[in-house]
């Protein structure tokens, strides 16, 4: 081997080491980034000496995909139970404390009081009280389920309009994957901040991708609606400023493609936007249609009758008094308009012996012509609300049971929902974590390894050295003898 071969074979190897080393700082430096992927670069024996031919990137696409679905099952879910926890507390109270079902467990104990002394007309007046908090129960929860709804219609916005931003950067990252492949440079920055994009975007809708030349990326969401191709495609939602009950929410649309919600509290919602949809036209919705049902029961329960004469709404009336609402119909909006019979109300100047003797609705409708001791009336309401009754199945709960029984299945319905979608927000995390951590350990960046090919590179770096010097020695002696 001549002298020039050997120095050229140094200098060869020194530039080589000199590209393996950065790149492994450059990996040790990223460790801690989720978004980065290992860099390795290939090195190949050539004549003289060796060269760095290419910088491969780690990647694992079965691996990818598995995350990318995961976080999109997981953030369906945690928009899902993150809601419900905030609905409960704004309906129901701490401990369900300002739920209907304890407002009318308070009414009947007063109204069993009322009825054992009904000669005592500040019982009376107990009742009326105790009534008052079931109305402002009921009217409050609906209040706070349209609230509710409204504000995760603006949360719906916000989601939108962050997906349309994640799109736009996704194009341009996919513009800078294209150009760096066609011109043959290193382009794992850019893959690197693509499947970064990728894993935000699929906290908003479920993905799946395919590549095709020149690695150009396409995006479409689980049930095939094309999401991005070349370009971002639309993703519109037009928010409302307000909501009555029974009124759906607008929907969102992907490529003119509408968004579907999910079901049940292991929800199928996969993605932030499905999840916000489950609970603003599922949950929230249900639990206003399980309240209006309880402001009928009550209505039913204290009507007013009278021989041949239609039932009309006695301690608690609403906006179509004096007919009672129909048997076994949803009426939406129920809960917001039930209120005391204002001829029953001392505050307004009512007088709460009527609820003992009937009345309220005309002189026909008297039942105790005289008896201060008259119970029969304040007896028969209690036994009323503890009677079945046909619900409207389209609330979600069981068709016939008490009014009580309804109040109290409603809260059953809500907490079994939510401690579904509890379990299940704790087992999709994991998922996601476990998708994570295995995609990680494939293709993220071990410290200690990387430390390790420092070492030797170290090693290899002192021998080439060692061969310059030794070359340079050679050449000096050479020169020596010549001169």
């Amino acid at each position: 081997m001549s002298l020039s071969s050997a120095l050229s074979i140094a200098q060869s190897a020194l530039l080589t080491t000199s590209k393996q080393t950065g790149i492994i700082s450059r990996n040790v430096a990223d460790a801690s980034n989720p978004d980065y992927a290992r860099r390795q670069a290939v090195v190949t024996s050539t004549a003289p000496g060796a060269r760095s031919v290419e910088i491969q990137r780690a990647a694992n696409a079965l691996l990818f995909r598995q995350n990318l679905s995961a976080l999109s099952a997981w953030s369906g879910q945690s928009a899902l139970y993150g809601g419900m926890d905030q609905l409960d507390l704004a309906v129901n109270g701490v401990d369900n404390a300002s739920s209907p079902s304890t407002a009318i467990g308070n009414l009947q104990q007063a109204l069993q009081l009322y009825a054992t002394s009904p000669s005592d007309q500040n019982l009376g007046a107990s009742v009326i009280d105790a009534a008052q908090l079931v109305v402002r129960s009921l009217n409050d929860g609906t209040k706070a389920i349209q609230d509710f709804r409204t504000q995760t219609d603006g949360e719906i916005a916000t989601a939108v309009d962050d997906l349309n931003s994640l799109l736009s950067q996704f194009q341009d990252a996919n513009k800078a994957v294209i150009s760096g492949t066609r011109s043959g440079g290193d382009v794992s920055d850019a893959l690197d901040q693509r499947d970064g994009l990728l894993k935000k975007i699929s906290e908003y809708v479920p993905v799946s991708t395919f590549t095709r030349g020149d690695n150009d990326m396409v995006i479409t969401t689980a049930d095939g609606t094309t999401l991005f191709e070349t370009v971002p495609r639309s993703v519109s939602f037009a928010p409302s400023p307000g909501y009555a009950a029974g009124v759906p929410g607008n929907t969102i649309y992907i490529d003119n493609v509408p968004v579907s919600a999910g079901a049940g509290g292991n929800t199928s919602a996969n993605g932030k936007l499905a999840g916000l949809i489950t609970l603003r036209d599922g949950v929230a919705a249900t639990m206003q249609s399980q309240l209006d049902e309880t402001a009928r029961g009550l209505i039913t329960a204290f009507a007013e009758t009278a021989p041949s004469l239609p039932n009309k709404a006695g301690l608690f009336t609403w906006s179509g008094a004096p007919a009672v609402p129909p048997a076994g119909t949803l009426v939406n909006g129920l809960a917001g308009s039930i209120s005391v019979n204002a001829a029953m109300d001392p505050s307004v100047g009512g007088n709460p012996t009527l609820l003992r003797d009937g009345g309220a609705n005309g002189a026909a409708y008297v039942a105790n012509t005289g008896g201060a001791s008259y119970s029969g009336l304040l007896i028969g309401y209690g036994d009323r609300l503890d009677q079945p009754i046909a619900f409207d199945a389209a609330a979600g709960i069981t068709k016939t049971s008490s009014v009580a029984d309804y109040a109290a299945n409603a809260i059953g319905w809500f907490e079994g929902v939510r401690q579904q979608a509890s379990t299940t927000a704790d087992a999709k995390e994991a998922l996601a974590a476990r998708t994570a951590e295995a995609l990680s350990n494939d293709t993220g960046v071990n410290v200690d390894q990387e430390m390790s090919l420092l070492l030797d590179l170290e090693h290899t770096y002192q021998a080439s050295a060692r061969m310059m010097q030794t070359v340079d020695d050679m050449l000096a002696a050479l020169f020596n003898a010549v001169g």
